[in-house]
């Protein structure tokens, strides 16, 4: 894998911020956008501009097929097993909400159990919050290991006979921890409970399978893997998609309307009421192109050297604490260094060139677990090098300097 090519693709990283070469490693947060990318949005609004599934003439058709185009991209991207499993959305926020509204509400009651675990993304965990209090159901933490990682006897302690949805994060935003989704679902199937995946942090780094993790919804942004802001998808067994009542009603999402009485589309269009996302769909299409261009594996592995890099280099720092597992952890660090608050941290960094995120990363409960307010962070991606990470720490022994009264 040729980085310093891949980063030649990358307009906004040939820029210098406050002086200095940009060290963009807030991927975690956003990735930058390839060349391809934003070419193929703008070829759609100089070109094909146009509804989609509406009019019969020409610029409707070509907006359709690149529509649809997308849609047949990312059911192959995730190996799902029909294009009508795909739906698109706002965001992996939308996604998450749509099967907590659609199905959760629908089939949970008093008695029944919502199992979810800590370290969850506000996304994936206010709307199971709002569905057991709408419902009745219970909602349950599976517990979090000292390093922040679950354990599988822990999963098959919570999930009960009464549990009727588990949902976890595939990659936690905090700590990196790798989940074992395909494990937790064997537990959830046993149970006869559905499995939710929050797939935001592993889709743009690492190769999904939605049919070998056997999972039943599965959800993902498009503006953490090179795609548009605005742009996601929930990925859906087709029997579960089929059961659920859509949560928006409209145009676009009905085959037949009454004075009183309605009836829906079939899948995904029934959940896709009034005009899409459709520059963003392009756009993820073309960013998928690019991503498996590169492959998908290449990417993995490139990312999971960088981030032992980084973790190895951090932890010789004095005064520095990691959080998270050293091993099974994705391509992102989360730390603290000694008593400087992470805003005046990323702060600091700033002035040097260097993006890195600072926090509680949509995560309060997590910050309460790991007993800190808030957290920095450096996430990385493909057009990441071990250079990078080195002018990070740079930066950071700087920065310990500055602060030098507050380290202890």
């Amino acid at each position: 894998m040729n980085v310093q090519a891949i980063r030649e693709q990358f307009p906004i990283l040939h820029q210098e911020v406050n002086g200095h070469p940009l060290v963009y490693l807030d991927n975690a947060a956003s990735s930058q956008k390839p060349r391809s990318v934003i070419d193929a949005m703008v070829r759609y609004y100089e070109m094909d501009n146009a509804n989609v599934h509406r009019g019969v003439h020409t610029l409707g058709s070509r907006a359709t097929d690149a529509y649809e185009g997308a849609r047949e991209k990312t059911a192959a991207f995730i190996h799902a097993a029909s294009t009508q499993e795909i739906i698109f959305t706002r965001g992996t926020t939308t996604a998450l909400n749509l099967v907590a509204s659609g199905y959760a509400r629908a089939v949970c009651g008093e008695g029944d159990e919502i199992v979810i675990t800590a370290m969850e993304h506000h996304s994936n965990l206010i709307p199971w919050q709002q569905a057991a209090k709408a419902t009745g159901a219970t909602l349950k933490y599976i517990p979090l290991q000292p390093d922040g990682s679950i354990s599988l006897e822990d999963a098959e302690k919570t999930i009960t006979s009464r549990t009727k949805v588990v949902s976890v994060t595939h990659v936690s935003n905090v700590l990196g921890v790798i989940n074992p989704i395909k494990e937790i679902t064997a537990i959830a199937h046993r149970n006869h409970a559905i499995m939710v995946v929050d797939g935001a942090q592993s889709t743009p780094h690492m190769p999904v399978d939605v049919q070998d993790l056997n999972c039943d919804f599965y959800a993902f942004s498009g503006h953490k893997m090179c795609a548009p802001t605005g742009i996601g998808v929930l990925y859906g067994r087709k029997a579960l998609l089929e059961a659920m009542e859509p949560i928006e009603f409209g145009g676009e999402m009905i085959d037949y309307v009454d004075l009183y009485e309605s009836t829906w589309k079939e899948l995904p269009y029934r959940f896709e009421g009034g005009t899409p996302i459709i520059a963003g769909a392009v756009g993820l299409g073309a960013a998928i192109d690019f991503l498996q261009e590169i492959g998908m594996d290449e990417i993995e592995k490139h990312e999971l050297k960088l981030s032992a890099y980084a973790y190895d280099r951090l932890s010789a720092m004095e005064d520095l604490a990691i959080y998270g597992p050293r091993t099974n952890r994705a391509g992102l660090v989360t730390f603290n260094l000694g008593d400087v608050h992470p805003h005046d941290l990323a702060t600091v960094l700033d002035t040097k060139g260097i993006a890195i995120r600072a926090g509680h990363h949509c995560c309060q409960p997590l910050m309460r677990w790991l007993n800190v307010s808030s957290t920095a962070r450096a996430s990385f991606y493909l057009y990441n090098t071990e250079e990078d990470v080195d002018r990070l720490i740079d930066a950071l022994q700087q920065t310990k300097e500055f602060f030098g009264y507050a380290i202890g």
